[in-house]
């Protein structure tokens, strides 16, 4: 089906949430848990699928769900219609800091394919599926790059990223990146995981044992700080724990 069209507003900074106006009768879906407010006259429900396919049976229906359960993803994606007489608003927000993406789905030939905890929100008629990487090398690190989420349709999607955001454009070129550092890429990049390096590299470097390859022609978007990365972070047992009573002035503090 033709997506609706949407009019939005991205909000905030470094903690960004993206602001959809709706027209009356107008559906924008989103994942789970997602919405931050919405005006008066905006009902939501929660259906098993996007919606895109309205004459999908309920078999069709509880397939997509299954995939998106095996994903660790709810099998709920919810639906706010603006049911008033005027223009009425509903927010969105990311589940962690970071920048909201806007991307026109009919500019990319109706095609885009995000890492899977990637997707925000979308115009109704936008199907989300999961797309599981059938490469060995994506097999072996399991949820970052063997699984993601294809995003199709003629109309706007939603896109949140961790930190900042970097746009880059392949021309028959090879990146190579931090598996988690991947937010979307145009259909016609090919995508693999491959061993970042000889043994001692991969032991020794701090840049993890696998790395992502992207190669071909077209727009990547990437995040400069994935959710695995801020945890590890924020952990009084990750690789940053010591940083401070290691240092000169943790010295002093701790005297």
């Amino acid at each position: 089906m033709k997506s609706h069209e949407i009019d939005y507003k991205i909000m905030g900074e470094s903690i960004q949430l993206v602001e959809v106006e709706l027209d009356p009768s107008e559906t924008v879906i989103a994942e789970a848990g997602a919405m931050v407010y919405m005006e008066e006259g905006i009902a939501f429900e929660a259906k098993l699928g996007d919606g895109s396919e309205p004459n999908a049976g309920f078999f069709g229906k509880l397939l997509s769900a299954g995939a998106r359960a095996i994903t660790g993803e709810s099998i709920f994606m919810t639906h706010f219609t603006n049911q008033g007489y005027g223009k009425r608003k509903v927010a969105f927000s990311a589940p962690y800091p970071g920048t909201v993406l806007p991307i026109d789905l009919n500019k990319l030939g109706g095609t885009l394919i995000v890492q899977k905890d990637g997707f925000l929100c979308a115009a109704l008629g936008t199907k989300v599926s999961m797309q599981f990487n059938r490469k060995l090398g994506a097999g072996l690190v399991g949820g970052e790059g063997f699984i993601l989420q294809r995003l199709e349709g003629d109309g706007l999607a939603f896109v949140h990223a961790g930190g900042t955001v970097i746009e880059r454009y392949l021309n028959n070129e090879t990146l190579r990146i931090d598996t988690g550092c991947i937010v979307a890429f145009e259909k016609t990049i090919d995508f693999d995981v491959e061993a970042s390096g000889s043994l001692k590299s991969m032991v020794f470097g701090g840049e993890g044992l696998f790395l992502a390859t992207l190669r071909g022609t077209g727009r990547v978007w990437l995040q400069s700080m994935p959710i695995r990365k801020l945890v590890q972070a924020l952990s009084p047992y990750g690789r940053n724990s010591g940083k401070e009573s290691r240092s000169v002035l943790g010295g002093f503090l701790e005297d």
